[in-house]
């Protein structure tokens, strides 16, 4: 299990770019065997990563900025609920009988995924490098 913000941030990106070469390969549900089972690794490691992400980038906000991190609550807010969206999406596609490339495709091109990456690199950003 991801167990800081880097591991979270790790897995579920490491799982997008896997995700991806996946969809590209134009498998059918129940065709893919061991990529199928390969998929299903990721989509594990990201559920694990997606239920602790929002309380890891608020210790990540306090951490940085101390016990006053009202100026961004709402952003973090914002990123609980995209890391819940996701999670409900990686979750659909996990207990699917057969993964297919076009539903790891669909799964790719959700807003709710997109969005949550957009926010873990922006929040990543302003506390690493944005100081």
């Amino acid at each position: 299990m991801a167990a800081t913000w880097k591991d979270c941030v790790e897995a579920i990106e490491a799982g997008y770019e896997y995700m991806l070469a996946y969809a590209a390969q134009g498998l059918e549900a129940g065709q893919s065997g061991a990529h199928e089972a390969e998929v299903r690794k990721y989509l594990q490691a990201m559920s694990d990563a997606l239920l602790r992400v929002a309380a890891l980038g608020r210790e990540l906000a306090q951490a940085q900025d101390g016990a006053d991190t009202s100026h961004y609550a709402s952003y973090l807010n914002a990123l609980e609920h995209d890391a819940n969206h996701a999670l409900g999406a990686v979750q659909l596609v996990a207990t699917r009988k057969g993964i297919s490339s076009q539903l790891i495709d669909n799964l790719n091109a959700s807003s709710h995924l997109r969005a949550l990456l957009t926010d873990l690199f922006l929040l990543d950003e302003a506390m690493h490098r944005g100081g």
